[in-house]
């Protein structure tokens, strides 16, 4: 690839969202602002390594796709109201429309981008189909990409997409930011859409590799783009803070090899001290706001194990009041698994039994490899190595991730046997 070509791709993953928002807003049509869009990046790529890279890359795109957009109008005959609308939205003359969108960058744009976050994440959409359409949409990643990041073939994803798009037009889904409850409940689905990506790349859930961090820079970024687009969120400023924290542990997470690296055993001299110092800084923000929601307060339970130098300073008894806090809040067998951990470890091994166990009749978690995973370390710690052993190989079985089994097959193998022993590996 040619630096052009570089620059061309550079250009596109961060102007491609606000050029999307704004053809969206222009044409009232998602789908029509993608094509429009793709076929603006292609004349990008046609003209631009001869002429090299404009100083208003995104307003030179937007131009384009809209003339073109023009074009398809007249051609369907749909011209007369819709020229009019688009005129006078952006009225600047010929030499003017190169700086368009920097003018009203700090405005309509910024509008324009959270309501293409709406429409991407609308609860009319599947979770799977949000996902996808918001990497595509708001994450400028093309269909390969987003494939190759969830593990799924490609005409997979394209399908998706495309129902997406079909599904918002069908639905007649307004290009407007929705208010009070109702714009409560689609940042709730923001907010989820975001989180379910950066977790897919912070623990895989299938495929060779233990982690995915492109899936967690692209939701981190995206998380900051919405934190400055609602700033007045707290909740907004917790799933960044969240995510932050969180990824300042990707490099510790794996050994040179790729195998998996467990937090209490991660060399924490190689946790990114920025990314923490940022998630600290985006935590106070939401806690600013008052009553602390779920993902703040997850974000104060990743505080904990920043804060703390080494693992054994970390402050588990906070840490188990937090789960507390959130298992009131936003109850959930999963929630309770965590707080089970917390408390196995500020408490004891059989505290912590003593929540998970029941877990167990949880329908939810029937083939969930992390619960026997749980099961199986507390039971090793309180000596019962029989049963801890067949957990770990239990959960093994139920894991789709090749690294994670290896894993699991390798604390299996290493928990000694009634003699003192351990099988071998």
């Amino acid at each position: 690839m040619t630096d052009i070509q570089q620059g061309i791709e550079a250009v596109w993953r961060i102007e491609s969202a606000k050029v999307i928002a704004v053809l969206t807003r222009l044409m009232g049509d998602v789908g029509l602002a993608e094509d429009l869009a793709q076929e603006a990046l292609l004349a990008a790529l046609e003209h631009w390594p001869a002429s090299g890279i404009p100083d208003h890359p995104g307003a030179w795109l937007i131009t384009t796709a809209r003339n073109r957009g023009l074009d398809i109008l007249r051609r369907e005959r749909r011209l007369e109201d819709k020229h009019r609308e688009i005129e006078a939205d952006l009225s600047a003359r010929p030499e003017e429309a190169v700086g368009a969108l920097d003018d009203v960058i700090d405005g309509e744009v910024e509008d324009d981008l959270l309501r293409l976050m709406f429409i991407s994440c609308h609860p009319v959409l599947a979770p799977e189909a949000r996902l996808a359409l918001t990497l595509r949409l708001l994450g400028g990643l093309t269909t390969e990409e987003i494939a190759r990041g969830f593990l799924v073939p490609v005409p997979t994803i394209a399908q998706r997409i495309v129902r997406a798009k079909r599904t918002l037009k069908e639905a007649r889904v307004p290009f407007e930011s929705p208010r009070g409850e109702e714009r409560d409940a689609r940042i709730a689905s923001v907010l989820e859409v975001l989180y379910l990506i950066f977790n897919e790349g912070y623990s895989a859930t299938a495929g060779d590799d233990w982690v995915r961090p492109a899936l967690c820079e692209d939701a981190m970024r995206l998380g900051r783009v919405l934190a400055e687009l609602a700033p007045q969120d707290p909740e907004i400023h917790g799933l960044v803070a969240l995510m932050e924290i969180q990824a300042s542990r990707l490099k510790a997470r794996a050994d040179a090899n790729g195998a998996p690296i467990l937090l209490l055993d991660q060399d924490r001299g190689r946790w990114d001290r920025t990314l923490i110092q940022h998630g600290l800084a985006s935590l106070e923000r939401a806690e600013l706001g008052g009553t602390l929601g779920p993902y703040t307060l997850q974000a104060a339970i990743a505080a904990c194990h920043a804060r703390a130098a080494t693992a054994d300073e970390t402050d588990w008894t906070r840490i188990t009041a937090l789960y507390d806090a959130l298992a009131q809040l936003s109850p959930s067998p999963i929630v309770e698994l965590n707080r089970a951990v917390a408390y196995g470890m500020a408490f004891g091994p059989a505290a912590g039994l003593e929540i998970a166990l029941p877990l167990r009749k949880e329908p939810a978690l029937a083939r969930y490899h992390l619960l026997p995973s749980v099961v199986g370390d507390l039971l090793r710690r309180l000596g019962r190595f029989t049963e801890a052993r067949a957990e770990f190989e239990r959960a093994a079985t139920l894991t789709s991730n090749a690294t994670e089994r290896a894993m699991l097959l390798a604390r299996a193998a290493a928990i000694p046997d009634a003699g003192g022993t351990t099988t071998s590996a």
